[in-house]
């Protein structure tokens, strides 16, 4: 079912709204830099030849690397990648 264009429209103004009640302006001082959308994050994830891979993990084997991932300060699907690249070396 195709939307009407007034539909449209006032979805967008909704969307934009709840846009400018979240986000600070851009660029104000002592503000951090807003956080990517989902679509722009994965657009650069797949860019970047990333896949989401979901798997289940022991609670205590997440904790591991979690800990880590706070010890080397680095992301948890870098450190993930890299165990997992080492154990395929093997």
């Amino acid at each position: 079912m195709a939307m009407k264009p007034t539909d449209l429209q006032k979805y967008n103004a909704m969307k934009l709204v709840n846009q400018m009640k979240k986000g600070d302006a851009p660029g104000r001082p002592g503000r951090a830099e807003r956080p990517l959308d989902r679509r722009e994050q994965r657009r650069l994830d797949q860019a970047a030849g990333l896949v989401p891979f979901a798997v289940k993990l022991n609670g205590e084997l997440v904790q591991q690397i979690q800990a880590l991932a706070s010890e080397r300060k680095a992301g948890i699907n870098e450190i993930v990648a890299e165990l997992l690249g080492k154990a395929l070396k093997k």
